[in-house]
């Protein structure tokens, strides 16, 4: 009768290691597989900076090519106290 309890408590632990090891592999599978999605996910945002990046460098090259060449010096503007006293009281009143 002690053979067969053994015999027993041989297949429950076979089977329990059998359940933790298809267990662990199921885990292994989904966090492999959310790793290699996040991976690919990294490259595809990683192009998208080089791209942005080109993009940036070819609209500062069309800025300064567009840019006029003689930039004209403003001469101050003289501000009246009159002026200034009218400003004030436009920025009071509310705009509908």
């Amino acid at each position: 009768m002690n053979e067969l309890s053994i015999g027993a408590l041989n297949i429950v632990s076979l089977t329990v290691a059998l359940v933790v090891l298809v267990i662990g592999l199921v885990i292994w599978f989904f966090v492999n597989r959310a790793s290699s999605r996040t991976n690919e996910q990294i490259e595809l945002l990683e192009e998208l900076l080089d791209q942005q990046k080109r993009q940036n460098a070819l609209l500062r090259r069309l800025c300064e090519a567009n840019e006029p060449e003689v930039v004209k010096e403003e001469q101050p503007i003289e501000i009246k106290e009159d002026d200034v006293e009218e400003d004030d009281f436009i920025r009071l009143v509310a705009e509908r």
